[in-house]
């Protein structure tokens, strides 16, 4: 795990190295763009895991790095392309391809996508991992949100996700959610499965900059 780990960091630093070249050679475009963020999963009994992920952005470009995400002890690097549309209602998107190595191997296209109307957002990123070592253990990861923001620093909604990161008895799990966030950090806390006894609970924070 260390070693997977210290992969993700290297690979990141890369990123940014680079990033930070690019944006000091082209004074007429937009800067990169960095965000870093941890989901700490809360599961039944003493079980828990962090889940990280950094991303890099400058134009279309689109970097990612993950850990824990598709399997635990599983990393994944990433690479896609942003675009948007609209302006009362706004549509930003993500398509991507990464690769995953660890605990589990294989090629992955996955998005991202935001969609925005006034007090309400739509969210939801995807993958479909095909698994180069056991072509059985292939399957299709989700995680979507919709939210309202009665305020702008505060959003309440409803959360779903499909995950085979830990064991669980529902193919699907849903739950609600709550957030606030300032300029740069963004703190939201999601609670699934809550009829159960032992409901899921995952903490998440995330800083851009």
């Amino acid at each position: 795990m260390r070693v997977l780990g210290r992969i993700c960091f290297a690979a990141m630093a890369v990123f940014v190295v680079g990033g930070e070249a690019l944006a000091q050679g082209a004074t007429d475009e937009p800067a990169w763009t960095y965000s870093a963020s941890v989901y700490a999963y809360l599961l039944s009994g003493p079980d828990y895991y962090a889940q990280p992920t950094f991303t890099a952005d400058h134009n279309w470009l689109h970097l990612e790095a993950r850990y824990n995400y598709e399997a635990l002890g599983a990393g994944s690097l990433w690479a896609g392309y942003n675009f948007n549309v609209g302006e009362k209602v706004t549509f930003e998107a993500t398509p991507m391809l990464g690769g995953v190595f660890g605990s589990t191997t294989g090629i992955a296209p996955g998005y991202k996508a935001t969609l925005n109307w006034t007090k309400l957002t739509f969210y939801s990123e995807g993958e479909y991992l095909f698994d180069t070592s056991e072509s059985s253990d292939s399957f299709f990861y989700a995680w979507s949100e919709l939210s309202w923001s009665p305020i702008d620093w505060c959003r309440l909604g409803l959360v779903g996700q499909r995950t085979k990161v830990y064991q669980t008895d529902r193919d699907i799990q849903r739950g609600v959610l709550v957030g606030f966030s300032s300029e740069r950090v963004d703190f939201t806390a999601y609670w699934f499965n809550i009829d159960e006894r032992s409901p899921t609970v995952v903490l998440a924070l995330g800083v851009s900059f």
